[in-house]
């Protein structure tokens, strides 16, 4: 069963979240209520190794949502995301590798158009893919029984590049535009509606002990949603990189990030920030107009990062890895949110937008309401507790003593004596007038004077003869 990390977190808004892992499991993790803590609700597929998923895509559509995903087979399917059902399968071609190659050339990149190419109605969609060996494949799928008066385009295939390996791939929000790299490929900007590149970045120069880096890219992304022409992009060798294609081919700003190699990288939607996950598990945000360090987030993970999303509404993102965790953190404050373990290796996580926890009537609440919620309660759990003082009932007249200073006692001398014995005296007086009294009227008592105050009318009475005389 998953199980729930040690570390305290106190919980996310409701969420809706879809995993892949190496052994081609589909896992829907669903958080409700206040707090809302991770739970796995469904498992799509059978585990099988050969059914590993390398690549997912996930169109994003409040009423016909769909998730692709690439396998190692060289199998690309079509799932709904809501309920598991596969609605179709297609193998991405591969007859443009040689054949003592086509074993070896896997999917690399996968994009589901949502804008372009999507006909609700027949239910054809766009796909772009593209293989490690640098084959790209823009072609139109049917989901559902085709009609016959329904016309799908014929596949648009290109290579991308002649040598070396593709290892990340990214489209901009416009879908126009595509950019590809790898190892020994570097970062190359395509128009998707002519097919062709308009441009290609320039490795940077030996540092200043003349050692020179080679070009491996292991991800990428655009920055700005509106901007295809600023791309980020994570090396091998450590650093997080800002391109502006329509200033130059080398990069912008490069800065080092710990010491293992970058694998995933997100943008946010304020357009200056990234979210970089290295090997190790770290996880961090750069403010990438001056490529400062803005802080890692609290709770490092065990393993290395492959995934990184960001909510497009909530100030949220999910990173998931080799670890076997599915983490929710807070994008401002980098505070671990939630977490579920889920056994196998994961390798991408989709994040569903239009998912609302029916149950709490929609309620998106965020960390600041439930921790003032839960000091609210605590403090009526305060109020409603019973007084510590002694409660005097009404219908006595006799004051009850105090025993708490009571238990306190101090040895009395001479005079304390003699007024502790007079104080007797009094309440034994007057316990006795009050039984004596039937209709709640006292009877005064006439107090006996003290000796000091006898002797002092004593003389008294003594001047006042002294002074008749």
């Amino acid at each position: 069963m998953p199980r729930t990390i040690a570390v305290e977190c106190p919980g996310c808004a409701p969420l809706r979240a879809l995993t892949t892992d190496v052994l081609g499991l589909v896992k829907v993790v669903e958080a409700r209520g206040r707090p809302g803590i991770l739970k796995v609700v469904e498992t799509w597929g059978q585990p099988d190794a050969s059914s590993s998923v390398l690549a997912a895509s996930y169109a994003d559509h409040k009423t016909e949502p769909l998730l692709a995903v690439a396998r190692k087979n060289g199998l690309v399917d079509f799932i709904n995301p809501l309920n598991g059902e596969v609605l179709n399968s297609t193998k991405i071609d591969q007859s443009r590798s040689s054949d003592s190659s086509v074993q070896d050339d896997h999917v690399a990149g996968l994009h589901l158009f949502k804008t372009k190419g999507h006909d609700s109605f027949s239910r054809v969609v766009l796909l772009l893919a593209c293989l490690e060996k640098g084959n790209a494949c823009l072609t139109s799928i049917a989901i559902k029984d085709q009609p016959q008066d329904s016309d799908i385009c014929s596949p648009v295939t290109w290579n991308v590049c002649s040598a070396g390996k593709i290892l990340c791939s990214a489209v901009d929000k416009s879908e126009n535009y595509a950019l590809f790299g790898g190892k020994g490929v570097e970062l190359n900007l395509w128009d998707l509606e002519n097919c062709s590149k308009s441009w290609t970045a320039k490795p940077p120069p030996s540092n200043n002990l003349n050692i020179f880096y080679p070009t491996w890219f292991t991800a990428a992304t655009f920055l700005s949603e509106g901007d295809h022409r600023k791309i980020v992009a994570g090396t091998n060798n450590q650093q997080v990189r800002l391109y502006d294609t329509s200033a130059q081919r080398r990069p912008v700003i490069s800065v080092n990030f710990r010491e293992s190699a970058v694998r995933a990288v997100c943008e946010d939607i304020d357009g200056y920030t990234v979210y970089v996950g290295n090997g190790t598990g770290d996880l961090a945000s750069f403010d990438m107009r001056t490529g400062k360090l803005l802080g890692c987030f609290i709770g490092k993970c065990s393993g290395s990062i492959r995934s990184i999303v960001r909510h497009p509404e909530s100030s949220i993102i999910a990173s998931c890895g080799l670890d076997s965790y599915l983490r929710v953190w807070d994008a401002k404050t980098r505070q671990l949110l939630s977490a579920v373990f889920l056994k196998q290796h994961l390798t991408n996580v989709v994040i569903d937008s239009h998912f609302s926890d029916e149950g709490s009537g929609g309620n998106n609440c965020d960390q600041s309401d439930y921790l003032q919620v839960r000091n609210d309660t605590e403090i009526m759990d305060d109020e409603e507790m019973p007084s510590k003082t002694m409660k005097i009932d009404d219908e006595e007249l006799v004051p009850i003593p105090d025993k708490s200073k009571s238990s306190k006692t101090k040895k009395p001398s001479g005079i304390e004596k003699k007024k502790s014995k007079n104080r007797n005296r009094y309440n034994d007086e007057a316990s006795e007038t009050f039984e004596s009294e039937d209709m709640g009227e006292l009877v005064p008592i006439k107090r006996k004077k003290s000796s000091k105050e006898r002797s002092k009318s004593l003389e008294q009475k003594k001047s006042k003869k002294a002074f008749g005389q």
